[in-house]
């Protein structure tokens, strides 16, 4: 098969087992995918379909048991965890259910926390802008417990967004969020996509959302359909 450029992540036959003895689950089967640049891809599926395991996957967040990742021709698989850590920062942006926000961190100490990690110059003027952008340059020294439940989830959004990611990842972004907000929040990460061609992959169990994003991809029983 020809290297195809615009291929920004390709997954080739990715097995993942989790859990040990008795309990062990055979969770991913044999998936082989591609994703192309500023893409936006839906994962859909019944609970316990391999979805968010195949989601931590790209995230760099779970290791294969075998198969190849590449994305942006580096082999995934084969760098230690120092090592995926550092690429992680650098092109993975990823978007969790439950914020993970630091406690203790105002919003703007939050997002720009992972550009000073990288070293990026000018990280608190970068982390305003992209405060700005997803409508909360009035919620610069709030604390995460100071801000909704949609709020906080767009300082996390902000803070994924910041190092210009090629690839945003989101587990269920609008899983915690009132339908109102849960639609505002889903129109920001596409219009992010659209604004830095970054490509989106988000797993979610809504419909509409999921008719929204450019592909939908099936899974059942670890396996896509």
């Amino acid at each position: 098969m020809p290297h195809n450029n615009d291929h920004l992540m390709s997954l080739k036959d990715i097995h993942i087992t989790l859990g040990e003895g008795a309990s062990k689950v055979h969770v991913l089967k044999g998936i082989s995918l591609d994703v192309n640049q500023a893409e936006t891809i839906a994962i859909v599926g019944p609970s316990g379909s391999g979805k968010s395991t195949l989601l931590m996957l790209m995230a760099g967040l779970e290791n294969a048991d075998s198969g190849s990742i590449t994305m942006n021709e580096t082999e995934l698989t084969t760098l230690s965890e120092d090592q995926l850590a550092q690429f992680r920062g650098k092109h993975i942006g990823i978007i969790f259910q439950s914020f993970h926000l630091m406690p203790s961190m105002t919003a703007l100490e939050n997002v720009a926390l992972p550009l000073e990690l990288l070293g990026i110059k000018d990280a608190e003027n970068i982390a305003k802008d992209m405060l700005d952008k997803v409508g909360l340059s009035h919620r610069l020294s709030h604390y995460p417990t100071q801000l909704s439940g949609g709020e906080q989830q767009r300082v996390a959004i902000a803070r994924a967004i910041a190092p210009k990611p090629d690839l945003l990842i989101a587990d269920e972004p609008t899983g915690n969020l009132d339908a109102d907000t849960g639609n505002q929040i889903m129109d920001l990460l596409f219009n992010l996509n659209k604004d830095y061609n970054t490509t989106l992959i988000l797993v979610t169990h809504d419909e509409n959302l999921a008719n929204k994003a450019g592909r939908k991809i099936a899974m059942r029983n670890g396996i896509i359909n």
